[in-house]
């Protein structure tokens, strides 16, 4: 391997890291919002109008469903920047308003998820996705 390649990479040596990165952020968010979206929706309904989020039914709705399926198809890079959209929405909400007046430690965990979702809402899920392979398919 030439000094330039190991110090520089490639772009193929790029598409090596986006699966992991996809992979790892949608299994990380899904720990948090299964058990949201299939064990209690209700009790996150209510949490989110105590906060006071307006259309609290449907934003907490949204929100367990882009930690649950959103991490999923972000993980297997089908209709990733959809998903991508609805994590980057949830967490920044949850940076925002939820831990807004907190410290950034507080903060910490949405941005950790808000910035890669940011990342692949803007860049895709790369050539090694469920989307580059149907884009291919369907022509």
């Amino acid at each position: 391997m030439n000094w330039k390649k190991l110090a520089f990479g490639t772009d193929a040596d790029a598409n090596v890291g986006l699966p992991i990165l996809r992979v790892f952020i949608g299994a990380a968010l899904l720990t948090h919002g299964w058990g949201k979206m299939f064990g209690g929706l209700g009790g996150f309904i209510d949490g989110v109008a105590q906060m006071g989020f307006p259309a609290p039914t449907v934003l907490g709705f949204l929100a367990a469903f882009a930690e649950s399926f959103g991490a999923i198809l972000l993980a297997v890079g089908l209709l990733t920047r959809p998903a991508a959209f609805l994590i980057v929405a949830t967490m920044a909400g949850a940076a925002l308003k939820v831990h807004g007046g907190q410290s950034f430690g507080e903060q910490e965990m949405a941005w950790l998820y808000l910035v890669p979702a940011l990342f692949f809402l803007l860049k895709g899920a790369g050539q090694w996705s469920l989307d580059a392979l149907l884009s291919k398919k369907l022509g």
